[in-house]
């Protein structure tokens, strides 16, 4: 049997920039296939700092940002769970909306009230939660089946600009991966919406 294959997204949000060693490097260390996806602004800011080539040098897979041509195969295989991990407000509020406007949403967009696990790590600050819309999108996603790293014990919110450099809750999210992994593989419907 394989190894599960974990589907990594990130955004353009603090924190991005630990990507490969807060999340992939972790991940691949307990036996998973990673294959990662960045929206275009999260693409752009590692690309400037060589992390493209580092990432896809430790999972073995090209990072994708831009869609292929329909004649070209996927460079990736198919995916187990995704884990979208930094989330912007703004991805999160497309995932809620099945916006896939990018090919970083496409797969989730897709995976979202499926059986394939979504764990979505909203990267947000106070004034993001505050906007009248925001509770609503995370209903939709819990809606949907995705799990939530999201909430005071795991991630506090601050005031916009506050303290920008503080480290993710990677171990949150790679434990959540875990658990619905072995959810997923051990009950196969258990996590559809």
């Amino acid at each position: 049997m394989s190894s599960p294959v974990i589907g990594v997204v990130g955004s353009g949000a603090g924190g991005i920039e630990h990507l490969r060693s807060g999340l992939v490097e972790p991940l691949l260390s307990r036996g998973y296939t990673v294959a990662v996806t960045l929206t275009p602004t999260a693409y752009r800011w590692l690309e400037s700092t060589g992390e493209i080539d580092s990432i896809a040098a430790v999972t073995g897979f090209p990072v994708r940002s831009a869609p292929r041509l329909p004649s070209e195969l996927s460079p990736h295989p198919t995916v187990s769970c995704y884990v979208i991990a930094p989330a912007s407000a703004n991805t999160v509020a497309k995932l809620a909306l099945g916006i896939a406007d990018s090919q970083a949403l496409t797969g989730p967009c897709e995976a979202l009230g499926t059986s394939t696990p979504i764990v979505v790590f909203p990267r947000v600050n106070a004034a993001h939660a505050g906007h009248p819309m925001w509770e609503h999108h995370l209903a939709t996603l819990r809606s949907g089946g995705a799990h939530l790293i999201y909430g005071e014990k795991v991630w506090p919110l601050q005031t916009p600009r506050g303290n920008p450099q503080r480290p993710l809750p990677w171990k949150a999210i790679i434990d959540a991966v875990a658990a619905v992994c072995r959810i997923s593989s051990s009950y196969p419907d258990s996590l559809s919406g």
